[in-house]
């Protein structure tokens, strides 16, 4: 109105997110915070022509494809890497990811993510751990941080019997064609940007076909924690973090190649 200071929009939904009118997530979960984060990144960069992503199964396999206005595929179980390597051997130009939780990629798609990670294919991958299995009941999961109650460790997983967590960005970091690796949580504005930051940095290394980025996001689950959204929060800031500290593990910008064969 006239006399009143103009009003300039300077934050609002992303283009790329599909607007459904209903919830694809529990309150609570961060995964749909982790799809707002994708949108901003891929619009961003420009590359929503170019983007191609597949989904893992699990909390990852319908919402992720939904949401985002990318060309999507969803995956049999475990095999997005696989998939996603056929896809960017066949159309190079493609900037391809993944999207996978923890059971997806770090059990039942273990071989085929350190295959990946062992050929140096120049994708990114998105993984997703939020400590158990969303999908099918809360069960441990290869990420269930010693000491945690799930429906399969109800008084808490012990390493004596279940082994040790999966630390994947660590272990993704160790591996020559890894170009960047970080660990990353949207709990808090602050670390929402942080994580923006490292998830721009990995799609970076595709573009300019440096090597393989990975970006790990500690998520909450309330349904299967058994905790109110709040208290997930301090949870994952107390618990999860202390287990899987965030920052980044990698960061190159070549890959070194062997010499030649003696």
């Amino acid at each position: 109105m006239k006399g009143e200071a103009a009003k300039e929009k300077i934050y609002g939904t992303p283009k790329l997110r599909v607007p459904i009118p209903f919830s694809m997530f529990c309150p609570g979960c961060h995964y749909g915070i982790i799809v707002r984060l994708l949108c901003e990144v891929i619009e961003e960069l420009g590359i929503e022509g170019r983007a191609i992503g597949l989904a893992g199964v699990g909390c990852s396999f319908g919402p992720f494809p939904m949401l985002i206005d990318v060309d999507f595929t969803a995956c049999p179980h475990g095999r997005a890497p696989a998939m996603a390597t056929a896809i960017k051997r066949i159309h190079p130009e493609a900037i391809v990811f993944t999207v996978q939780g923890d059971g997806d990629l770090g059990a039942i798609g273990l071989g085929c993510f350190m295959n990946t990670l062992l050929r140096g294919e120049k994708l990114t991958t998105i993984f997703l751990n939020n400590a158990c299995y969303g999908t099918t009941g809360g069960q441990m999961a290869p990420t269930t941080p010693w000491g945690m109650r799930t429906t399969t460790t109800p008084k808490g997983r012990d390493p004596s019997t279940t082994g040790f967590p999966l630390h994947a960005a660590e272990l993704t970091a160790t591996m020559k064609g890894v170009a960047y690796s970080a660990r990353c949580s949207v709990h808090t504005a602050a670390n929402f940007q942080r994580a923006k930051k490292a998830v721009k940095m990995a799609f970076q290394k595709q573009m300019d076909g440096i090597g393989y980025g990975f970006v790990e996001f500690l998520s909450a689950c309330p349904p299967n924690w058994g905790m109110t959204p709040v208290d997930c929060l301090k949870f994952l800031s107390e618990r999860m973090i202390a287990e899987y500290p965030l920052g980044e593990f990698k960061n190159a910008n070549a890959i070194e190649l062997p010499g030649e064969w003696m």
